[in-house]
């Protein structure tokens, strides 16, 4: 049976949701929990961009187009996703990432990306 991690954000709190429309996470509950099997680290709760999901799909990870095959709509801009890690941190350097919620960000982000990286491009309220 897989195991949860705490559900902690990166500010040391509940962790929040981030989308139900679309359903986004790892487990698909609409959070960014994870575990030891989640080896993408879904963790960091991204707001889409069309410049995001363009670097995205430009990079190998195209998150737009449907795949109704396994019931994925495809992302569109002002959705909002449990984005890899890695990925949002690649995105970060090369000057494109998305806008992230802190209260919604898994504290298992930390892991990979500095904790001062995720709040200079923290989504304001």
């Amino acid at each position: 049976m897989i195991e949860k991690d705490p559900a902690i954000n990166v500010m040391g709190t509940e962790l929040e949701p981030c989308s139900n429309d679309p359903v986004t996470g790892f487990f698909r509950d609409g959070h960014c929990n994870t575990c030891a099997q989640d080896q993408g680290s879904h963790t960091v709760c991204a707001l889409m961009t069309a410049e995001f999901l363009a670097y995205s799909k430009y990079v190998g990870n195209d998150l737009s187009t449907p795949k109704p095959e396994f019931g994925f709509a495809g992302l569109k801009p002002g959705d909002q996703w449990c984005l890899c890690a890695a990925r949002f941190l690649q995105a970060h350097d090369e000057g494109c990432p998305p806008k992230v919620r802190l209260a919604a960000t898994h504290m298992r982000a930390l892991d990979i990306v500095p904790l001062a990286i995720l709040e200079e491009n923290a989504k304001t309220q």
